[in-house]
Parts: structure tokens; C-alpha cells; sequence
């Protein structure tokens, strides 16, 4: 394909028309279909590093988890690590999403995945040793998750920079597709691992698995960023998304709903599946995996059902409706009394929370000015810091009222949220697609366009 002029949203200008550089031009809508995205050879792979990076992430979560509750017994134990990974997310994101507006994608990807390689086979050294204590697990959660707070906005915030923005939906949702395929095939791949070899052998496996990333991300042809007002100090910055947010009221009201995940339907899901699998199920390790991927499966099929919904409107509708579909599988969940059962129900949750989470993520990024998205990114990835502090709530919920009845009451409150925003807030029940897509906030400039060489 001959070089072309292209603007700061990757589509390239030809005499008036636009054309993108799949070669569709403006006159003629690209028809999308499911794969749309894998046209755009950088966003391949940015798409491979996500899923080689979410594996490592989804058996280091497994194994975290058998590791601590298999030293402990404690449920509370389980939450007050989870918790300890949510202390960065909430302190340094935001400051990663400036890092993202002003300087290297690259480099703040190429770092941060370097030093997460690093410190994951380190602990894979010291667990081979046998020389490793349960304050070792708490200082790798809390270093790992600052290595994760600087490389997960860039990562997310570089699909603007790779694709054009009428694939924008369809990205984001193969990126979710790509996360759940892991989270379907991860956990149960860890929890015959540790069957096998061990908790050891699985982080030599992660870290292999980030080592690959480190590849992926040098093989990426990043844009050209006009240079960083750097006159302005980051604080400046920083305050300056926070008060897009605060004036924003579409942004705003979906940042809201994006915590709902976090901390009430993910941490009942995931912070209390050791229980589930060992003390409800008695299955084992292999349970463990088995379940945790029931719930992965579904996300994918979610993930794969929202990239070919392709420029479905009523997108505000869908988000409620898929919300709904996680609190009645949660509750559901809570009560089942076998394992095929839970796994059946896990399937269907995953599946909703995938519609749910994808489709207001892809709302909130259509919205935001290209200048601000790194900003607005880690603001909205700060609801992920809170999954630990409802991971710590239904840690301390199950012991002292049980794991079944826990999940049933933080699904039980999912379910009262939904049914009133669905009632009183029509703003999110009739959002639609074209609106925002179309939209240009009065209160911003718009952005000046970047000039992109490949």
C-alpha cells in the first residue's frame, strides 16, 4: 500500500477522501465484521502482547490465590492480598495517564513490562528455593501491581493511536475478547500446572509469557506525538482531567457505572473462588481452574458477541440489560449445589459482565478528546483499584457469613443499582452510539491533529 498522509486518528487523507488503511474510504462505510481490526497490522500486535500478557496475569492469579489460601485457610487473607494490589492502582494510575499523555508510549510500555518479567521470575526463583514467606507474596502483589499501573492505561490508550476511530468499538471488544480467551484457558492451565510442577514452575512460565510482550511491543510502529507541553507541570495535568470528568456529565456518569463491577460482581467472582472450589465444591486445584474458566469462557463468548455488534446504537439499553444478567447469575451462583451447575451459571455471568464492561468502556473512550485520553483512561482505571477493597468486603463477608451468602448479597445489591438507574437515570437508558461518537465537549477544544510516519 502507497504512503500516506495520515491524521492523528490513523486514517490516512487521499484527495478529499478518506482512506483508512484498510483501503475503505469515507464514502463508503467499511462494513465491520468481528475481525475487523486484525486489518491494522501494529494493532496485531499490540493485540498478541495483551493476550500473552492477560495468560501470564490469569495464571499468576490462580496460583496467587491456591498459594495463599493453602498457607492461611483464611478468606480474609485472601481479600487483604487482593487489597494490597489495589494500593498502587489507586495511587499511581493517575499519574500513568499523564505519563501517557506526555511522553513515550513506547518506553513507558517497553519499562514497565521489562520490570514485571523481572520480578516475576524472581519470585518463581525464590518459591523454587523454598525461601519464600507470605510477607514475599504481599511485597511481589504490591510491586507487581505498580508495574501494572504504568503499563495497563498506555496499553489501553495506544488502540487510539493504531486503528481509525470507526474501529474504535470493535478494538476494544477484541481486546476483550483477547483478555478473556486467557481468562478462559489460564486459570484451568494453572491449576493442572501446580498440580504438576508446582507453584514455581508456573511463574517461570509468566515469565516467559512477559518476556514474549517485550518482543511484541518492539515490533509496533507507534505514531508520532507532537511534543509534551511540558511547561505545565504533571499535577497541572493530572487536575486538568479530573476537571474534564467533574464537568462532563456523560463521562462522568460512566466512570460511576464502571465501578459497579469492581467492587461488587468481580470480587465476589473471583477473591472468594478458592473457597468455592475447596471448601464448597471440594475439587481441588483442577476445580479451582475449572471454574475460574467457566467464567472466563463466557467473557470471551461476551467479548466476541459485543466486536460484531459493530455499530449497534442503543448501547446504553445493552449496558443496563447485561448488568441486570450478571446480579441474577451471581445470586444464582450463590445457591447452586454442584459443580457443573456453578460452572454452567459462571459461564452466563461471564458472558453479561463481558457485554457490560466492554460496551462502557467503549462509551467512555468514544467520548473522550484525544488530547485527554491517557488522563481520563487511569481515572476511569481507578475503579479497578477498588476491586481489592471489595475483595478485602467479601473476604471478611465469607468469614464471618459465608462465602454462598456473601456473593448473594453483593449480587443482590448489583441487581438493586441496575433496576434504578434503569428507572431514574434516562441519560444512560437512552445513550446511544451516534451520540457520542458525534459528539464534541463545548467545554474542550477540540484536538489538533498529530502527524503519524510509518
Amino acid at each position: 500500500m502507497q504512503t500516506r498522509p495520515i491524521s492523528h486518528n490513523g486514517v490516512a487523507s487521499n484527495g478529499g477522501l478518506v482512506v483508512d488503511g484498510a483501503g475503505a474510504t469515507s464514502g463508503t462505510r467499511p462494513r465491520m465484521g468481528t475481525f475487523f481490526s486484525f486489518r491494522y497490522r501494529d494493532y496485531t500486535f499490540l493485540w498478541s502482547g495483551t493476550v500473552l500478557a492477560s495468560a501470564g496475569m490469569w495464571i499468576q492469579q490462580t496460583t496467587m490465590g491456591w498459594i495463599v489460601y493453602d498457607l492461611t485457610r483464611s478468606s480474609s487473607m485472601l481479600g487483604a492480598i487482593s487489597a494490597v494490589g489495589g494500593i498502587p492502582t489507586l495511587l499511581i494510575v493517575p499519574l500513568a495517564g499523564v505519563a501517557a499523555d506526555r511522553f513515550s508510549r513506547r518506553w513507558l510500555m517497553l519499562v514497565s513490562q521489562i520490570a514485571i518479567c523481572v520480578l516475576t521470575l524472581a519470585l518463581g526463583i525464590g518459591l523454587a528455593l523454598h525461601a519464600i514467606a507470605i510477607w514475599h507474596l504481599f511485597a511481589f502483589t504490591a510491586l507487581f501491581s505498580i508495574g501494572m499501573a504504568f503499563n495497563q492505561p498506555v496499553r489501553q490508550t495506544v488502540v487510539f493511536d493504531l486503528v481509525p476511530r470507526e474501529a474504535i468499538p470493535n478494538a476494544v471488544a477484541m481486546n476483550s475478547a483477547g483478555f478473556n480467551s486467557t481468562r478462559a484457558l489460564g486459570p484451568i492451565a494453572a491449576g493442572f500446572l501446580i498440580a504438576a510442577f508446582g507453584p514455581a514452575g508456573n511463574f517461570f512460565i509468566q515469565a516467559g509469557l512477559y518476556l514474549l510482550v517485550v518482543f511484541t511491543i518492539l515490533f509496533i510502529s507507534f505514531p508520532k506525538k507532537p511534543p509534551a507541553h511540558l511547561g505545565s507541570s504533571s499535577i497541572m495535568h493530572l487536575a486538568e482531567g479530573f476537571q474534564y470528568v467533574a464537568k462532563d456529565s456523560t463521562a462522568r456518569m460512566l466512570i460511576l457505572l464502571g465501578l459497579i463491577p469492581p467492587l461488587l460482581v468481580m470480587p465476589a467472582f473471583m477473591s472468594l473462588m478458592p473457597v468455592f472450589a475447596k471448601d464448597i465444591f471440594q475439587a481441588g486445584p483442577q476445580g479451582l481452574g475449572i471454574l475460574l474458566s467457566a467464567n472466563g469462557l463466557g467473557g470471551l463468548l461476551g467479548a466476541l458477541f459485543t466486536a460484531s455488534l459493530g455499530n449497534f446504537d442503543r448501547r446504553g439499553a445493552l449496558q443496563l440489560g447485561a448488568l441486570l444478567g450478571v446480579g441474577l447469575a451471581g445470586v444464582a451462583f450463590a445457591f447452586s449445589s454442584s459443580l457443573p451447575v456453578a460452572m454452567s451459571i459462571l459461564v452466563a455471568a461471564g458472558f453479561c459482565s463481558m457485554v457490560y464492561m466492554t460496551t462502557n468502556q467503549t462509551a467512555l473512550q468514544m467520548a473522550i478528546p484525544d488530547r485527554m485520553r491517557g488522563r481520563v483512561t487511569s481515572i476511569m482505571m481507578l475503579n479497578m483499584g477498588l476491586m481489592p477493597i471489595g475483595g478485602l468486603i467479601a473476604g471478611v463477608g465469607a468469614d464471618i457469613i459465608g462465602a454462598p451468602a456473601t456473593v448473594a448479597t453483593m449480587c443482590g445489591i448489583t441487581l438493586v443499582i441496575t433496576v434504578l438507574v434503569t428507572l431514574f437515570v434516562p441519560r444512560i437508558r437512552n445513550l446511544r452510539l451516534s451520540q457520542i461518537a458525534s459528539r464534541t465537549p463545548q467545554h474542550m477544544s477540540p484536538p489538533e491533529p498529530e502527524p503519524v510516519a510509518r
